[in-house]
């Protein structure tokens, strides 16, 4: 019999669903921008966790990873297993979300839920695809059946979103009687002593702990061990017993479903079959692909050019207004030379990155990137990736850290290491702003057959990316020798238009992202870097401007004083700390094509690579005119090797340092990442050397062989 549960007044509630079926978006409804990322303890996975309030409760809701089952295959579905399993206080509810237009397979998960012990209330999202699809629900017979609460929602219009608030805040979760009894499965002894031994009333806990003794990295060593010896003892077949456990939860499941779902021929899911006979075509499939990269590329050049020539002007503009408007002083100077053009290097890139991100939404929205995911797993298993590998590489285009961390969802270990060494190599947004702004200076504005050249060329650098990955990837696959079968099992979504809201919101919220994060760390280095760059040993620097008062006050010629000041300029930032250091590494460098000012911003990069822009900004503003409101690009368009008078960023430099920043390791957050997801120091150090190599060697190719 059901039983009203009786919650505390601070909740806690945990969100589980399958994957596509509008969880995150159900989850962003209900918490609006009350949400934050934390990390569950003792382990390396990531939760989201959002807040609901009203005037006398504030609900805490965490969004689990999505998970067809509590069958734990990877390490995101054993989140939402240990989550939920070991709750014991910890959750008050489960709000478990179903596609209506595929309750079976949702319902096998949320019966295991019920199970545990859990208050729980069920939401049926996509209505709206469930009534053009022609399935029609009996929701009344289907509470009757099932006992738990449920709402119908279309989460993408806010359907129904009021009724769960409402659910939420009122408390109105039923706890009821197991759904299958495991007592048929377990021997009754190893049940009950399973159960006293670690304290639990649900027998389905114990069930799962028997089951799952060797996947849950939780369990201590005595623990682990004590429940394998029980299940020895016992003579307990866990494939068995699971194989047994889900015949007799379909079974029930279906005839439920058959008295309270019924399908009528809608005659419309032709669309989506005709599209996918296109898009998924083996040649025509991966054109269509690229010529929607290629698209991508064209717009980010097109559409924001103009905005980022304004926020250049801008900042030359202001840097030349503080020098023009305030009094001559290290202030000045600092604002001038120091913060400004800090700024600038990290704000004229927002337009690029929220086009990039808005892009991979739009497509993630309309279902074609699941889509691509399916066609490009083709490509995977020859080169020792998982189907689930295309996920984690996509995301690399973003950042390399979200796609490290996605690796969680690869069952295979030995294909799980070889996507997370590898997938840094893919051309993430960090290394968008290098490429724009070198390619801005190489490669001249012109079309070729109505494509633009600079589009042509960034396409260039995202597929170096892909084939350095694929083959990073067939190599680790020779050196690895572990065997283990593995499966793609994927979903693909219904096509739909596009959220345009959802859209502007992950582009305002990954360019905020960008700045509030990647920005503080450009703009601490800016500033790090003036200090620098100002200052240097006093004896030397005093000399020089003891040399350079001299020959000032000997000359009135205006043109005369102009030079002496940008000669000095040039020698005060070469004595400067930063020319020493920068000087240093100059033979090591040279051979790319380098000169110290570049090997500054290599150095500062490896803290981020988005660094290198906002470094070289910093560099040419110090001891400039900044009268003259150069901007950045014209700046390092005038720069001139002082011995041979050519341009430092031609044809033969600009490819190396664009080819050496594809494939350098230079993000200290990626190699964070990379320790938390392997548990060791050891990957992250070989991969930064490797990849650190390959960068100096494929750059020392370039230059040469163009130079």
């Amino acid at each position: 019999m059901a039983s009203s549960s009786v919650i505390k007044k601070t909740q806690t509630i945990a969100l589980i669903g399958n994957p596509n079926v509008g969880k995150s978006s159900v989850f962003n409804q209900l918490t609006g921008l009350n949400q934050k990322i934390g990390n569950y303890p003792g382990v390396t996975v990531d939760k989201t966790v959002g807040y609901l309030r009203d005037s006398s409760n504030e609900l805490q809701l965490i969004d689990l990873p999505g998970t067809y089952s509590l069958y734990p295959k990877s390490e995101d579905e054993l989140i939402a297993y240990r989550v939920l399993s070991e709750s014991d206080g910890k959750l008050d509810a489960a709000l478990v979300i179903l596609d209506s237009c595929n309750l079976e397979r949702g319902l096998l998960l949320a019966t295991q839920v019920m199970d545990l012990g859990l208050p729980l209330a069920l939401v049926l999202n996509m209505k709206d695809m469930a009534e053009k699809s022609g399935v029609k629900l009996r929701t009344h017979e289907l509470y009757q059946a099932l006992n738990v609460p449920l709402i119908l929602t279309d989460a993408r219009k806010s359907e129904g979103i009021q009724a769960v608030k409402s659910l939420l805040i009122q408390r109105t979760f039923n706890q009821v009687d197991p759904f299958i009894s495991v007592e048929n499965i377990i021997p009754e002894g190893l049940l009950k002593a399973t159960m006293e031994y670690f304290n639990v009333t649900s027998p389905y806990k114990a069930f799962q702990l028997l089951v799952f003794a060797e996947e849950d990295n939780t369990l201590n060593v005595e623990d682990r061990s004590w429940l394998l010896n029980r299940r020895l003892e016992f003579g307990f077949d866990i494939h068995k017993a699971k194989l047994e456990e889900a015949t007799i939860r379909n079974k029930k499941i279906k005839a439920i479903l058959e008295k309270t779902v019924s399908k009528v021929d809608s005659g419309k899911g032709s669309f989506g079959n005709q599209m996918d006979k296109v898009v998924l075509h083996p040649v025509l499939g991966y054109g269509i692909f690229l010529g929607i990269m290629l698209l991508i590329f064209q717009a980010i050049f097109a559409w924001a050019e103009v905005p980022m020539d304004w926020i250049d002007e801008g900042f030359a503009g202001l840097a030349a207004w503080i020098t023009q408007t305030l009094p001559e002083g290290v202030f000045t100077d600092f604002l001038a030379e120091g913060l400004v053009p800090g700024i600038g290097g990290i704000v004229i890139f927002i337009p690029q990155i929220a086009m990039l991100f808005g892009f991979l939404a739009f497509l993630e929205d309309t279902g074609y990137l699941s889509r691509v995911v399916f066609l490009m797993d083709r490509f995977m298993r020859p080169f020792g990736l998982h189907g689930k590998s295309v996920v984690p590489l996509i995301s690399g285009m973003a950042c390399a850290i979200p796609a490290v961390m996605a690796t969680r969802t690869i069952s295979n270990n030995k294909e799980r290491l070889i996507t997370i060494l590898v997938a840094p190599w893919m051309s993430c947004s960090a290394r968008l702003p290098i490429y724009i702004i070198i390619i801005g200076l190489i490669i001249p504005s012109q079309t070729i057959l109505g494509v633009n050249a600079q589009a042509l060329a960034l396409l260039g650098m995202y597929l170096l990316g892909t084939v350095a990955t694929l083959l990073g990837a067939f190599l680790l696959n020779l050196v690895f020798t572990q065997k283990q079968k593995s499966y793609l099992l994927t979903e693909m979504p219904v096509y739909r238009f596009p959220r345009w809201k959802a859209v502007l919101m992950t582009m305002y919220g990954k360019s905020k992202v960008f700045v509030l994060e990647a920005g503080k760390v450009i703009l601490a280095i800016s500033i790090i870097l003036w200090v620098l760059a100002s200052y240097g040993p006093p004896s030397t620097m005093n000399s020089l401007y003891e040399e350079e008062e001299n020959l000032l006050s000997n000359t009135q010629s205006v043109e005369e004083i102009a030079e002496i000041e940008e000669l000095f300029a040039s020698k005060k930032l070469e004595a400067s700390y930063m020319g020493i250091m920068g000087k240093a590494i100059e033979p090591v460098i040279r051979p790319l094509g380098y000169d110290w000012k570049i090997g500054i911003a290599l150095i500062t990069s490896f803290a981020a690579r988005e660094v290198f822009v906002g470094t070289i900004a910093t560099i040419y503003s110090i001891g400039g005119d900044v009268d003259n409101e150069l901007t950045i690009r014209e700046k390092l368009a005038q720069e001139k090797r002082p011995d041979t008078g050519e341009k430092v960023y031609n044809l033969a430099t600009g490819l190396s340092l664009m080819i050496f920043y594809a494939f350098a390791m230079q993000c200290m957050s990626t190699l964070a990442v990379v320790k938390r997801e392997t548990k060791s120091w050891k990957w992250p150090i070989l991969q930064t050397l490797v990849m650190t190599g390959v960068a100096y060697l494929a750059a020392l190719i370039t230059y040469q062989t163009l130079v």
